[in-house]
């Protein structure tokens, strides 16, 4: 088949039938990323996506391929979208793309605040957080403006150290920078960093009981576990990630809940589904379709396909979670879907080393928001059309108009 390309509108409109034919096809299929840049291998069926996330053969940054000048695709997809040069190292240079020992000093500094122990401490502030947004909402509100967004920033903000009153900055930049127009990025993410910077100023004239606060501490004693752009980059992940993809969760959830009655009335019956609820839903409707590029550092054979040195892969998580060959009646939304009591079976979290570090927070804050919305509002309804945000590899919602009555 020809080369996959993933801005087509026709995949952005339907990634789960359009993901579930080319899966058919073939195990990995070529795709585009961009116009003009290199190839990709697109890896479709969830053993073939599972062992590629689980194989330390396949590294992140292209520079980690030994003995081999590798094209950094990354790079050409930053020049394809517009955005300026000096901003590049803030979106490539992060824990999301560093390798080896490297990811694990990284991901060390901060791992403690996303254990299950430390989120289970978390959860009556979540909980309060959550109480006072639904206070808030009008008879007729937008969900995603109203609650999805505001909960996850809110408490992403609080663990990061960020004031209250830099979170409505974070929350407009963070949105204006999900855009595919060329070079509109840009300034919202300049703004996000020197924001990042002045707040890195005053967390370390007045340090508290933050992540930051500990992070500055780390950078200023032992420059060598942490660099002075590796801060900034953290910061940025930990805030911009902690929350987009945890608003759209709720965002999605909630409206596959509301177009399934069947399935939102088990969970009202048994709040005690909710833990497995949210796992389904993350399976059927999970935010995030893709993960980042990896190369391969040697070759690699998957479905049968030989992986050269140097080229680099796509794992479709959308269409690993939607794959027949794992899951009974696949596209079958289903909250009562038994998981795993050893391992979480679907890969919207991914899966191996870069497995999310905040999926326990995310799945926390997303049940304690749909028991606390569907308790507090049980005849909530939908207002309107829901407005989609079609952009590559993901799954979002603009606007949730709805009715609390």
């Amino acid at each position: 088949m020809n080369a996959v390309n993933l801005m087509d509108p026709a995949l952005m409109q339907d990634p789960f039938g359009g993901f579930a034919r080319i899966r058919e096809e073939g195990p990995l299929v070529k795709g585009s990323l961009a116009r003009g840049t290199d190839p990709v291998w697109l890896v479709t069926r969830y053993e073939d996506v599972k062992q590629v996330l689980g194989d330390t053969r396949f590294v992140n940054d292209p520079a980690s391929v030994p003995g081999k000048e590798v094209g950094d695709i990354r790079e050409q997809v930053i020049a394809a979208r517009g955005i300026d040069p000096d901003l590049a190292p803030y979106i490539l240079d992060s824990i999301l793309d560093a390798d080896g020992a490297d990811h694990l000093r990284l991901r060390r500094l901060v791992s403690r605040e996303f254990t299950a122990r430390r989120v289970l401490d978390l959860r009556p502030r979540m909980a309060e957080i959550t109480e006072s947004l639904l206070d808030r909402l009008d008879h007729e509100t937008d969900l995603i403006e109203n609650f999805a967004y505001p909960l996850p920033i809110t408490v992403i903000c609080e663990l990061v150290g960020v004031p209250e009153e830099d979170r409505p900055t974070w929350r407009e930049q963070g949105k204006a920078m999900m855009t595919m127009a060329p070079g509109a990025m840009n300034a919202p993410l300049r703004e996000i960093i020197e924001l990042t910077r002045s707040l890195i100023g005053r967390r370390r004239a007045e340090p508290g009981g933050d992540l930051l606060s500990a992070l500055i501490r780390t950078h200023d004693e032992d420059g060598d576990r942490l660099s002075d752009l590796e801060l900034i980059t953290m910061v940025l992940t930990l805030i911009l990630a902690g929350h987009e993809t945890t608003a759209h969760l709720i965002g999605n959830g909630t409206l596959a809940l509301l177009t399934h009655p069947d399935q939102l009335d088990l969970v009202k019956k048994d709040p005690g589904l909710w833990p497995r609820a949210v796992h389904e839903l993350m399976r059927w409707c999970g935010p995030v379709h893709g993960t980042r590029m990896r190369y391969a550092a040697e070759d690699v054979e998957i479905g049968g396909q030989t992986i050269k040195k140097g080229e680099s892969v796509v794992a479709i998580l959308v269409s690993a979670n939607l794959d027949p060959r794992r899951f009974d009646d696949a596209e079958r939304l289903d909250v009562t879907r038994e998981q795993d009591s050893r391992r979480e079976v679907h890969v919207g979290f991914g899966h191996g080393l870069h497995y999310c570090l905040g999926a326990a927070l995310a799945r926390t804050e997303a049940e304690i928001a749909f028991n606390a919305l569907f308790r507090r509002f049980p005849g909530l309804a939908l207002a309107g059309e829901p407005e989609r945000q079609y952009m590559p590899m993901s799954w979002r919602l603009a606007k949730l108009p709805v009715r609390l009555s």
